[in-house]
């Protein structure tokens, strides 16, 4: 009986090798991890959950990689990914919030320290408030500095979408921030 051993890179998807994934996703990962865990934040309520949905983001990336064409393209996948998690999280964590734990009484992260902040809070918490494309297109533009172009790259709209949204989810949140500060 022969037994044939395939190599790695005869396994991996065609017109890829699992090394050149596993680099492009560790390049990745060391640019993008920490923006996109600070991006979840805007998203969820503890940095634990945050870092999991980045964590999961990586894995779905490095199972879909080889379906990237273009390189330059892979960190809007991520925030895409990572945008789509946040809301299953939340949508899920709607219906598992009977069921959670006593939180741990661990002392925030210098992390957690600075986004608490009372005015940040009061911020995110408008940000939370606003239709879901805008509160995306406000944070993508925002806190991630990305232009009109990345941010519609990475939600799959197109630019004059994006700036609408913008318009829309600057005037929303000034209108929330605007009876925030009046109370």
């Amino acid at each position: 009986m022969t037994v044939f051993m395939a190599s790695a890179d005869e396994l991996a998807p065609s017109g890829a090798s699992w090394t050149s994934l596993d680099v492009l996703v560790g390049e990745l990962y060391r640019s993008e991890a920490s923006n996109l865990v600070r991006l979840a934040r805007f998203f969820v309520d503890d940095r634990e959950a945050a870092e999991d949905l980045v964590q999961e983001a990586f894995i779905r990336l490095a199972r879909s990689a080889h379906k990237i064409r273009e390189r330059e393209r892979a960190p809007a996948y991520l925030r895409s990914i990572v945008l789509n998690l946040a809301r299953d999280h939340n949508r899920r964590g709607l219906v598992s919030l009977r069921h959670r734990p006593p939180a741990d009484p661990t002392p925030p992260s210098l992390d957690d320290a600075i986004v608490l902040r009372e005015d940040q809070r009061i911020v995110i918490d408008g940000l939370r408030q606003l239709p879901i494309r805008q509160r995306d297109c406000l944070v993508l533009r925002y806190y991630m500095e990305l232009g009109v172009a990345e941010i519609a790259r990475t939600l799959g709209l197109s630019p004059n979408s994006v700036k609408t949204h913008l318009s829309r989810g600057l005037r929303g949140l000034e209108q929330r921030l605007g009876s925030e500060v009046e109370q």
